[in-house]
């Protein structure tokens, strides 16, 4: 496998796979055409479905900037080899300079068509939990401190970084108030949830209040643009901040511990990356929140000091009772319902790892299992409720507007 780098990136909003993924194709195929002095961009599938929504044609617009793009929407060609598929074509005239296929792959990675991924270095040698939890357990390693042996001493300089950077986006969203863009007049609600207090909230309400606020306040900054982190996508951005924050600032964990915390989410988000997908136009909402929140409750059993094992079963659970999850946000915007899931998410992880301190002992499905279950159920899923704004809640939600 490769780094948890993959997973944790800071960038901007809304979208990892419909605006980092295609800016960072518009650029590569901008240096490979440099003789060209008008673009045309051509987006299928989900990209085409839900790109103006996921600002997908701004991304590639600013990334092309000064030259003037031409942007097509094909919605109606089916067969494609991914649903997020880009063809770039470069123009000097009218003489066609070279054209080119991209695929965003989640996580805001792309692919070229005819090409394999960049081999970056391979950084972990087990390639599943269970050899991992083999490994650490035949060296008496914690999960954390498998990390730092095979991705060296500098991965904790990076995950200072992301944990910095998923501290100002809950900061800076709850600063913010207003309508967010893209015309569904969504209100912005981290800040008015945080402050609702009462003056006989029991522990329990407290903590869902807070927990909430914070993870509204990273997707409210996300779905306007804002600079958050991907963990593992855009559109699953509050989870992990919004479930570490809250502990650190109520029970006072330092940062070294949370930076532990990160390094096992990291790895279990890695896990699904290699070994099924993350990309919500391919698996539906459960690559993406599913992961995020067995992330979440990994991070969390690490910061509470519990075994491989719990760790295991605490993120088993959470992508266990994601199955399914469909996507199929309004208009193709990260914001309904995107936002609230990403709270609901927040507290299911806290209370995958309640779960899974009493009851490991019991479990019946692993780790690998539950992830493979996921891809495939993902790939089953009708084409409708995986990011197209085709199905469901979009649906119905054209049908009565």
């Amino acid at each position: 496998m490769k780094s948890i780098r993959q997973v944790y990136k800071i960038g901007r909003g809304p979208s990892s796979s419909h605006t980092m993924g295609p800016e960072k194709a518009a650029r590569q195929f901008a240096a490979l055409c440099p003789d060209a002095n008008r673009f045309e961009v051509i987006l299928f599938g989900s990209l085409a479905k839900t790109g103006k929504g996921h600002k997908t044609d701004e991304a590639i617009r600013n990334a092309l900037s000064p030259l003037p793009v031409n942007i097509i929407f094909d919605t109606k060609t089916e067969g494609l080899p991914h649903q997020n598929t880009m063809e770039f074509i470069g123009f000097s005239g009218d003489k066609e300079q070279l054209r080119k296929r991209y695929f965003s792959i989640g996580g805001g990675d792309i692919l070229a068509e005819g090409e394999t991924a960049v081999q970056e270095d391979e950084v972990y040698d087990q390639n599943s939990f269970s050899e991992i939890s083999q490994y650490c357990k035949e060296h008496n390693l914690r999960l954390s401190e498998y990390v730092r042996r095979m991705e060296g001493d500098g991965i904790y300089a990076y995950l200072s970084e992301i944990w910095d950077a998923m501290q100002q986006s809950v900061l800076e969203g709850l600063s913010k108030t207003g309508i967010l863009q893209g015309g569904l007049n969504v209100e912005r609600r981290a800040q008015q949830l945080y402050n609702q207090r009462h003056m006989d909230e029991s522990k329990a309400t407290y903590e869902t209040r807070v927990v909430c606020s914070y993870a509204f306040a990273v997707s409210e900054q996300n779905a306007d643009g804002g600079r958050i982190v991907t963990a593992p996508t855009c559109g699953s951005c509050g989870v992990v901040p919004a479930v570490l924050k809250y502990f650190k600032d109520e029970k006072g964990y330092k940062d070294e511990k949370i930076l532990d915390a990160l390094a096992v989410g990291g790895l279990i988000g890695l896990l699904v990356k290699t070994n099924a997908s993350i990309s919500g136009a391919e698996c539906g909402c459960q690559a993406e929140i599913g992961t995020a929140c067995a992330m979440a409750a990994a991070s969390l059993a690490e910061l509470f000091g519990m075994g491989i094992d719990q760790i295991e079963y605490s993120a088993e659970i959470a992508i266990e009772h994601h199955l399914g999850l469909t996507c199929d946000p309004i208009y193709g915007l990260v914001q309904i319902p995107c936002i609230e899931r990403n709270a609901v998410a927040a507290m299911r992880a806290i209370n995958a790892v309640t779960l899974a301190n009493f009851l490991t002992f019991t479990r019946k499905i692993s780790m690998d299992l539950i992830i493979k279950t996921m891809y495939d159920t993902g790939r089953d899923l009708n084409r409708n409720y995986r990011e197209t704004a085709d199905g469901g809640l979009a649906k119905l939600y054209k049908m009565t507007t």
